[in-house]
């Protein structure tokens, strides 16, 4: 079969086909994948939900059919709005994690196979986007979470991995890394016409867009930088409360909502 879908809580995805290479991201249970390339017991794939590509182990997903990988393109898609919460799938229980895919969700239960998983937790349906409040609100359930490169789960998240996870649970679609995420949407001139929601991208010294977050407010973000947290930010860029000084150099400004 050509094509997977994981059924594990969170899962590496490696930007070489060895298990000690670098992490680019993660799959988080539930989401699918077309297989574009195999090397040993490594399978180098396709994100459906991102177009994201890298390296996972074989005996970290389930293979499904076609006919299901291009009904679950085509079909609502439901995901979980909790930071943790448990499925029992073939017998043992899962914790799957706030962002998480519910393939075939039919409001009680979704399908893996033929297998169906009763689920009674809180659900977001990604076909109705929710309003920049309630994006905030889902922005600070992250609050304190772990900075990890290639992150994307309250366990450890990196800065574009968050806005992607909070857009995701918000009903909006993401790509994966900031300068993907920096081209989507529309522009925004300065800081002081942003709206809760917007997204503001920062800038290296050679110009290279290197971080992002999330506008709360005029004067504050919400970012992944050591931990997810809530700093003040002005045209110049992000102050860090904590430290007392700039730390990222503001580039840009979008607006996707």
């Amino acid at each position: 079969m050509n094509h997977g879908l994981c059924d594990l809580s969170v899962v590496p995805l490696r930007k070489e086909p060895d298990d000690s290479s670098e992490m680019v991201s993660q799959l988080l249970f539930g989401e699918h994948f077309e297989i574009i390339q195999s090397k040993r017991q490594w399978k180098k794939i396709r994100i459906a939900f991102d177009q994201y590509e890298g390296w996972i182990d074989e005996k970290q997903f389930s293979p499904i059919l076609l006919e299901d990988f291009n009904r679950l393109n085509k079909t609502a898609s439901y995901v979980t709005t909790e930071l943790i919460e448990l499925v029992r799938y073939n017998d043992r229980l899962i914790p799957i994690l706030a962002g998480s895919s519910l393939p075939f969700y039919n409001g009680q239960s979704f399908r893996i196979g033929s297998l169906s998983i009763p689920f009674d937790g809180k659900t977001k349906n990604c076909d109705h986007p929710v309003p920049g409040k309630k994006l905030a609100e889902n922005a600070c359930i992250y609050l304190n979470a772990p900075y990890l490169w290639g992150g994307r789960s309250p366990f450890g998240i990196d800065c574009s991995g968050f806005t992607q996870m909070v857009f995701k649970i918000s009903g909006y679609r993401l790509k994966r890394d900031a300068w993907q995420q920096a081209e989507q949407g529309i522009s925004v001139g300065l800081i002081t016409e942003a709206r809760t929601g917007d997204l503001a991208f920062f800038e290296n010294p050679d110009g290279k867009i290197v971080h992002t977050g999330i506008i709360l407010s005029p004067d504050e973000i919400i970012h992944a930088s050591g931990k997810v947290r809530i700093d003040k930010v002005d045209q110049q860029g992000i102050f860090n409360v904590t430290r007392k000084r700039y730390t990222h150099n503001l580039r840009l400004i979008r607006r996707i909502l």
